[in-house]
C-alpha cells in the first residue's frame, strides 16, 4: 500500500477523534459555560448536521480544485475549527468551531476515498479505502479515550488544541506524501449529480443509513445499558467503548480485504450477522462478559460494511464519483442521528434501556433486504444487456475477390 494512504489515515484519525471525543467531555464543557447537558449536546448534533450538509457543499465547491489541494484545504478548515473550539470564550463560539470542523469531515472522507482508490490497482480498491478508514477506527481505540482522559485531567481545551495539532500533522502528511493527482477532466457538477440517478448508488446509500444506523441505535445508549442492566461501574464504559473501537478496527480491515474478493457476499454476511447480534444484545446485555463480547461484535460487524458500501458507491458512480462518495459519508451521520432518535423514542416509551437493540436489529435487517434487492436488480440488468448484445447483428467481414 502506498505511503500516501498513511497521510490520509492520519487525517482520518484526527477527524474521528474530534467527532467522538466530545461525548466524554460534555459535563466539563457544560460546567465551564454554565449550560445544561442537553444544551451541550448541541455540540454533537451540530457536528453531525455539519457533516451531512458540509459533505456535498464542500465537494461541489472543490470540483474545480485538484484533489490533493482540496484535501489540504479541508485539513486547514479542520485545524481552524478545532482551534476555535479550544479558544472559544462563549458556548456559541464553541458550537461554531464544531460546525467549522465538521464541514471538512464528509468531503475529506469522500475525496480521500476516491484518491485512495486511484492510488492502487483496481482489485485492491476496497483495501485502500479500508486503510484510510483505519485512522477513523483507531481514533475510537486510542484518540477518544486519551482525549477524554486529557480533557478530564488537564482541561477540555487542551484536548481540542491537541486535535488541532493532529490536523497539522495530517496536513503536512498530505502535502508531502499524496501525489499531485490531476483534476478529473470533463467532469462537471451535472456529471456528479447524474450519479444520483443510478438506482444502485441510491440503494448503497440507503444500506449505509440503515446498516450503520443499526450500530448506533445500540451504541448511543451503551452507557445506561451497561451500567443499569449489565451492572458495570460508570468508569467501565470507557473501556467498553475501547472494545467497540477494537471491533471497528478489525471489522474495517476484514471488510476491506473480502470486499475486493466478493463484495455482495461480504455485505450479506456482515449485515445478516449484525441483525442477529443486535437482537441477541437484548439478552446478552444482562451479563457482563456476554455484553462485552457483543459490544465488540457490533463494532466489528458494523464497520465490516463500510469499505464494501463505499466501494459500491464508487463503482456505480463511475466517471463522477467524488460527490456520491462524500454524500455517502453524510449518510453514515444521517443513520447515526436517525437511529439515536429512534432509540430515544423506545426508551422514552418505557420499553427499557435494551429496547434500542431491537431498533438496531430491524434497521440492519432492512439493510440486508436492500442488499438482496440491489443484487437482484444488478443480475437483471446484466441479463438484459447480454440479451441485447446477443440480438445485435454480427458484422461479417467482406471478402474481396480479385480477378
Amino acid at each position: 500500500m502506498p505511503l500516501a494512504l498513511l497521510a490520509l489515515a492520519i487525517g482520518a484519525f484526527g477527524i474521528g477523534t474530534t467527532e467522538f471525543v466530545i461525548m466524554g467531555l460534555l459535563p466539563e464543557v457544560a460546567n465551564d459555560y454554565g449550560v445544561s447537558i442537553p444544551t451541550a449536546g448541541f455540540l454533537v448534533t451540530g457536528y453531525a448536521l455539519g457533516v451531512m450538509f458540509g459533505a456535498p457543499l464542500m465537494t461541489v465547491l472543490g470540483t474545480k480544485v485538484p484533489r490533493k489541494r482540496m484535501l489540504m484545504l479541508l485539513m486547514g478548515l479542520f485545524i481552524v475549527g478545532n482551534l476555535l473550539s479550544a479558544l472559544a470564550p462563549a458556548f456559541a463560539v464553541m458550537l461554531a468551531g464544531r460546525v467549522v470542523a465538521s464541514l471538512a469531515h464528509g468531503a475529506f472522507f469522500g475525496i480521500g476515498s476516491v484518491v485512495a482508490a486511484d492510488l492502487v490497482a483496481p482489485h485492491k480498491r476496497a483495501g485502500a479505502i479500508a486503510m484510510m478508514f483505519t485512522g477513523l477506527t483507531v481514533a475510537n481505540v486510542v484518540g477518544v479515550p486519551l482525549g477524554t482522559l486529557v480533557g478530564q485531567s488537564v482541561g477540555w481545551r487542551v484536548t481540542f488544541a491537541v486535535v488541532a495539532a493532529l490536523g497539522v500533522v495530517g496536513l503536512a502528511g498530505v502535502a508531502k506524501l499524496v501525489p499531485d493527482l490531476p483534476k478529473a477532466e470533463g467532469v462537471r457538477l451535472r456529471h456528479e449529480l447524474a450519479a444520483f440517478k443510478n438506482v444502485q448508488v441510491l440503494l448503497a446509500m440507503a444500506m449505509t443509513v440503515l446498516g450503520f444506523g443499526g450500530v448506533f441505535a445500540a451504541i448511543t445508549y451503551i452507557a445506561p445499558m451497561m451500567t443499569h442492566v449489565a451492572g458495570f461501574a460508570d468508569g467501565s464504559v470507557t473501556w467498553l467503548l475501547v472494545l467497540f473501537g477494537l471491533g471497528m478496527v478489525g471489522g474495517n480491515l476484514v471488510g476491506g480485504k473480502f470486499a475486493d474478493r466478493a463484495l455482495m457476499p461480504m455485505l450479506y454476511v456482515s449485515l445478516g450477522a449484525l441483525a442477529v447480534v443486535l437482537a441477541l444484545f437484548t439478552l446478552t446485555a444482562h451479563d457482563k462478559i456476554a455484553s462485552a463480547v457483543t459490544v465488540f461484535l457490533i463494532g466489528a460487524l458494523g464497520f465490516a460494511t463500510v469499505p464494501p458500501l463505499q466501494k459500491r458507491v464508487l463503482d456505480h458512480a463511475h466517471g463522477a464519483p467524488t460527490l456520491a462518495s462524500a454524500v455517502n459519508i453524510g449518510a453514515f451521520n444521517l443513520g447515526n442521528a436517525l437511529a439515536a432518535w429512534l432509540g430515544g423514542v423506545v426508551i422514552g416509551a418505557g420499553f427499557g434501556y435494551t429496547a434500542p437493540n431491537w431498533v438496531g436489529a430491524v434497521l440492519a435487517a432492512a439493510a440486508l433486504v436492500l442488499a438482496f434487492l440491489s443484487a437482484a436488480l444488478e443480475r437483471r440488468e446484466t441479463a438484459a444487456s447480454r440479451t441485447v448484445a446477443g440480438s445485435l447483428p454480427v458484422e461479417r467481414p467482406t471478402t474481396t475477390v480479385h480477378h
